[in-house]
């Protein structure tokens, strides 16, 4: 079997991100390649120089389904004659419409196909190729919409995080300021914007507080304003390719529920108030944040309370944080298992046998 290994994904950060850890695993041993599109370019990282883009089209546009099938045809034919120059063994897919081609083409050619599914509900294209897949890796046995079929194919793995996060060390304080990391994922979040900001204010004239925000570009500049005029200390950001470093100055985080985000936060042991994206696809933030809560590991606010309740809830964290540390403690012995080398060895097991 060919060494050869292409990995398949795109969109959004959520999908890009697995797929270079999943290329730092692979890279030692195999020969690997990267496909994506425009939109998950941008997530690429710089020093992985192995990439091609198939920009596949979306298909819910009725109006132009006909132009869009005839786009993912060629595009099928594209990955077809670059599997074959690039003498690929083995695909590795995180999800996503984007990977279809790809998917569509390694059918034909009749090679070994493993999916990841990083979220605690199966996603729409990988339930559609999970009949062709030797395996798929997911973080739980219990993912929402399963087919019970298929349940000898799923492969158990500590969620995925970048191999340099393992070995992080939370920054040693030099003040006594609690820091709030708030995280809409790489789309941003509105609502992290509204009323939240006026909590914070609130909540600075009582109690010492420092704020990292992510927010889109176009609020860095008033939400830095707004920080600086009532005195607090902040870090505002976009989009950051190295945003593990915010979670080390982080004390708790607000964030979205995407399931990279919140490996991340895990394993750096950070507790989180997740607000999940009521029009997440399936509803699969809120599942992704519920696989912590059962293990009383986060907090949930829904978003519809959202506004009302996150000021008394911070105000509780910082007044008494028996609750927190329990968080805290909760997340070490849930990532107890959770080493680099355990995923490694999993992984290349699975794939080295099939």
């Amino acid at each position: 079997m060919s060494k050869n290994f292409l990995i398949t994904t795109g969109g959004s950060g959520g999908h890009v991100l697995p797929a270079q850890i999943i290329f730092e695993h692979l890279s030692k041993d195999k020969n690997v390649i990267i496909t994506t599109d425009t939109r998950g370019f941008k997530y690429l990282e710089k020093d992985i120089s192995q990439f091609e883009i198939i920009d596949t089209p979306r298909l819910n546009n009725l109006l132009f389904l006909p132009i869009n099938l005839v786009k993912i045809l060629l595009l099928t034919l594209k990955s077809f004659l670059l599997l074959k120059k690039k003498k690929i063994g083995q695909i590795f897919s995180t999800g996503g419409y984007m990977s279809l081609p790809i998917i569509l083409a390694a059918r034909l050619l009749k090679l070994n196909i493993y999916l990841l599914e990083p979220n605690q509900v199966l996603g729409r294209a990988n339930r559609y190729f999970l009949k062709s897949c030797k395996k798929i890796f997911c973080y739980s046995k219990k993912i929402k919409n399963f087919p019970d079929e298929f349940i000898d194919k799923i492969i158990i793995i500590n969620p995925l995080v970048k191999k340099n996060i393992y070995n992080l060390k939370k920054s040693i304080k030099i003040n006594d300021k609690f820091t709030i990391l708030i995280v809409g994922g790489s789309q941003g979040a509105n609502i992290f914007d509204g009323n939240l900001k006026k909590s914070i204010v609130n909540i600075s004239k009582k109690n010492p507080i420092k704020i990292i925000h992510q927010t889109g570009e176009r609020n860095i500049h008033s939400l830095t304003d707004l920080y600086s005029k009532n005195c607090i200390e902040s870090k505002i950001f976009s989009f950051d390719k190295d945003f593990v470093q915010y979670i080390k100055e982080a004390d708790l985080c607000i964030t979205r529920a995407g399931a990279s985000t919140l490996a991340e936060l895990s394993v750096m042991n950070t507790p989180f108030v997740a607000v999940p994206l009521p029009t997440s696809k399936d509803n699969h933030q809120m599942e992704n944040a519920n696989f912590y809560k059962e293990n009383d590991s986060c907090w949930i606010i829904d978003q519809n309370n959202f506004e009302e309740k996150i000021e008394e809830f911070l105000i509780d964290i910082l007044n008494n944080k028996s609750d927190y540390l329990n968080k805290k403690e909760n997340l070490k012995k849930l990532n107890y298992q959770n080493t680099w080398i355990n995923v490694n060895q999993k992984i290349l097991k699975i794939i080295n046998e099939n």
